[in-house]
């Protein structure tokens, strides 16, 4: 067995397991976890692929977008649920003191980075063809136009049955 052949078994092992914890954990926060973990390792798929425009795509809108997004909303929607506590922060001046160092801090690093930072813009015939070739091959009906609109349609059922299931009885 080859080095790439055990890296592909790990990824395939953590990203199944942490999909089984998704759907099988009755706490929501682990299973958020477990999402980014699944997304992580589908992630890694990618790049064993060597498909590096989805993976990037995928650490930076499930990964970096959703999951956060759905850990935010566990953990300020659950708390408040359960007890009577204020939904307001009861230090104010310690999260504000917080604020203010953490944003001088970012703004000093700008400040000594912006005059001598060259960040140029990846280009060139490599990844103007691969996406080029990524968009062609989503609407050719030779290879991928079937699931990609099986995914959309996947995507729009998920999203009625998130409203179905949020739906109260009198509305």
């Amino acid at each position: 067995m080859t080095i790439q052949q055990v890296v592909f078994i790990l990824i395939s092992l953590i990203t199944i397991i942490s999909a089984i914890v998704v759907v099988t954990d009755r706490n929501l926060f682990r299973a958020a976890v477990g999402l980014m973990a699944s997304f992580l390792g589908v992630a890694g798929l990618y790049i064993i692929l060597e498909a590096g425009f989805l993976a990037v795509a995928q650490l930076l809108v499930y990964i970096g977008a959703i999951s956060i997004l759905v850990i935010f909303a566990i953990m300020m929607t659950r708390r408040l649920m359960q007890t009577i506590e204020s939904p307001f922060n009861s230090q104010p001046v310690w999260g504000l003191i917080g604020a203010v160092l953490a944003f001088l801090l970012l703004a000093l690093v700008a400040i000594r980075t912006w005059p001598t930072a060259q960040y140029p813009a990846p280009s060139g015939p490599v990844v103007e063809s691969s996406v080029q070739q990524l968009g062609a091959l989503m609407v050719s009906p030779d290879a991928y136009v079937v699931p990609f609109e099986v995914a959309s349609v996947l995507l729009l059922a998920a999203l009625i049955g998130a409203v179905a299931i949020s739906r109260t009885e009198g509305s």
